[in-house]
């Protein structure tokens, strides 16, 4: 399959398949033209990787888990990237949280940016 046969199914652009071949999350063929020939079976892996970005994980990491099912890495290291990625979401989710209750706090305050409501701004003003 051509590349902008790929992308169209894929919804990409070019320019994105030929990023993720360079970093060897996908492969082609080359006609003597030099054209790309995707075999098949390289939507699933596009459509694989961008499920992996949408979630979060980084080409690099998305590559060392499509590297896993070939058989570089054990269960264990699987395992500890799973993790790793879930307790930065977790963090992610605690500041975000934190985000939140500040900003909801200075909504209840009758000048929610905070003016006025202490001596030194009164002094400002």
């Amino acid at each position: 399959m051509r590349i902008g046969d790929l992308a169209k199914r894929c919804k990409v652009s070019c320019d994105t398949l030929r990023m993720y071949e360079k970093r060897g999350l996908i492969r082609a063929d080359r006609w003597p033209n030099g054209y790309r020939d995707f075999p098949e079976g390289t939507e699933d892996v596009v459509n694989l990787i961008r499920q992996g970005q949408s979630m979060g994980f980084s080409l690099a990491e998305i590559g060392a888990l499509m590297r896993d099912m070939q058989g570089a890495m054990s269960g264990e290291q699987v395992a500890d990237l799973l993790q790793s990625k879930l307790d930065e979401i977790d963090a992610r989710i605690a500041t975000m949280q934190q985000l939140r209750t500040m900003v909801a706090e200075r909504l209840t305050q009758a000048c929610p940016l905070g003016w006025g409501n202490t001596a030194q701004d009164k002094s400002v003003a």
